[in-house]
């Protein structure tokens, strides 16, 4: 929406009396009677197409580096030497909202999102970024170790609005603000992903697992 189309709204809207205009928090309480729906019910009504939905006045917040988590198998080594072993990894980072819940790619309210900060800052959003490599990992005796990685991230704030042709819970205008975050591309504001190696000592159990006839002496990945 253009800033002369939200003026123009504006007027409208402030000739409008109360009972046309409806704002929830991003903890808004369940629905009552049909009066105050919860967030997520006006989302879920912007992604479907029966509220013409925006997301007005995004805003960019600096790019940052997220949690570290695991995206490859563990590998174990019962040996008593240490073992390297190269293992592939995928990681794919999603995007979420602050009122709750997930953007799905291909969904209405990605195409909202993509179309609003393309307008307003000439950047290429993305909902979901996956990569896969491979890396060799090195472990050493009686422990386990894995490969993690640290996606680059950032936040948009804004606002959803949405018209409904006729009154719904009393009104036909909702605003929703809503923060979404999800992955940036690597280098943004000098922020770069980062892959590396971890590793732990074995538990009981695994080292257990260790001196069982079908393990001892070997290297071995297993899922988490």
């Amino acid at each position: 929406m253009t800033k002369n189309r939200v003026l123009r709204y504006g007027g409208r809207m402030t000739a409008l009396t109360a009972t046309v205009l409806g704002t929830l928090a991003a903890t808004a309480l369940p629905a009552t009677a049909e009066e105050q729906p919860t967030s997520a019910q006006i989302l879920a009504d912007c992604g479907s197409g029966e509220g013409k939905c925006t997301f007005n006045s995004p805003e960019i917040g600096e790019a940052y580096l997220g949690e570290p988590r695991q995206v490859s198998d563990l590998l174990y080594n019962c040996t008593t030497s240490p073992a390297s072993q190269t293992m592939s990894w995928a990681d794919t980072v999603g995007s979420s909202h602050s009122v709750g819940g997930s953007v799905t790619v291909g969904g209405g309210i990605e195409g909202i999102i993509t179309a609003s900060v393309t307008a307003t800052y000439n950047y290429t959003w993305q909902s979901s970024h996956t990569e896969t490599s491979s890396f060799t990992v090195t472990v050493r005796p009686g422990e386990v170790g894995w490969i993690s990685r640290a996606q680059v991230m950032q936040q948009i704030s804004g606002t959803w609005q949405t018209h409904y042709d006729d009154p719904k819970w009393g009104h036909y205008y909702w605003f929703v603000p809503d923060v979404i975050t999800g992955p940036a591309t690597n280098g943004t504001d000098g922020k770069h992903s980062a892959v590396m190696v971890k590793s732990r000592k074995m538990t009981d159990a695994e080292k257990k697992s260790c001196s069982t006839r079908s393990d001892r002496g070997k290297v071995f990945t297993r899922s988490s």
